[in-house]
């Protein structure tokens, strides 16, 4: 049973007729009723009785008829409930970051301003971002630094300044600018799961003329409570300071910046919504800039 004989049976059996049936079907009237036998002979019943010049169903053709509609109609449910799928995916944007902080403040906006939005949001390494975008397993990725492949379209969204953290009673915890050089001997406090930021810092330390002490690594809210412990000094970007409330100074002669860029396939054809969040990210890291500033 295929279901060509059933939309032709259903025809015929609407219309009552199989030349009618035939020229609405757009097909030879000897072909349409070879099709119906066919299918009476599959079920081993007549599905119409003649009446006249025209036709009319069957006990059997009834109940059929009752079955065969419940058929389409489910086929056309089927279909409405596709195309709604494609339509939610249409409006779903994959994104992924190396750091919750880049996202924080945004998403909230983004969502007020467009609450119909679909967002999967997922914390990967930079390197990962980079394998997923040409993968097509994410529409849009932002790390720091920014990612730099051929394949790949990447826009700097910030150089965000990076200041030095320490106990508001330190010693030097009082002055407008510090040398980094000054803290050799000084245990650092770093970010965990952040290897991109790690090397960073460390590079930091090493143009300073130091290796970084590192006794604790840890993440961004156990950092607060740690250096409010007088446990050490770290090195982070100015709006997690902001954040925690933390005191901090800035590095003399370095004044050093960690760069954050939003990154997409190169030539790709997105979505409106992905066009939309893309637009959107780059437009408030640009009204924002000084958050990101000393």
């Amino acid at each position: 049973m295929e279901l060509l004989q059933l939309k032709y049976f259903q025809t015929v059996a609407n219309t009552e007729h199989i030349s009618k049936a035939a020229q609405q079907l757009n097909i030879a009237q000897p072909s349409l009723s070879l099709t119906i036998k066919r299918l009476e002979d599959e079920l081993g019943t007549k599905l119409f009785h003649r009446k006249g010049r025209n036709i009319e169903l069957s006990a059997a053709g009834q109940i059929m008829l009752k079955h065969v509609n419940k058929v389409f109609i489910e086929l056309e449910n089927a279909k409405m409930d596709i195309q709604s799928l494609d339509e939610i995916n249409a409006r779903t944007v994959k994104i992924a970051i190396s750091n919750t902080r880049f996202l924080v403040g945004l998403i909230s906006q983004y969502i007020n301003d467009f609450p119909h939005a679909k967002i999967q949001q997922g914390i990967e390494t930079r390197d990962d971002i980079r394998i997923n975008l040409k993968k097509g397993d994410i529409d849009l990725g932002i790390a720091g630094p920014p990612i730099i492949d051929e394949e790949i379209e990447t826009c700097v969204l910030v150089a965000e300044d990076v200041v030095l953290v320490l106990p508001s009673n330190h010693p030097l915890a009082g002055q407008s600018e510090v040398s980094l050089a000054k803290f050799a001997n000084e245990s650092f406090i770093s970010l965990a799961n952040n290897a991109e930021y790690s090397r960073f810092t460390t590079s930091l330390c090493e143009r300073a003329g130091f290796m970084p002490i590192k006794n604790y690594e840890v993440d961004s809210t156990l950092l607060a409570e740690i250096i409010q412990l007088e446990q050490g000094v770290a090195l982070l970007p100015i709006s997690v300071c902001r954040k925690f409330n933390l005191h901090y100074v800035k590095i003399a002669n370095m004044h050093p910046t960690y760069t954050v860029g939003l990154s997409w396939v190169k030539n790709s054809i997105s979505s409106a919504a992905v066009q939309q969040l893309r637009d959107f990210i780059i437009t408030y890291f640009n009204e924002n800039n000084e958050h990101y500033k000393i």
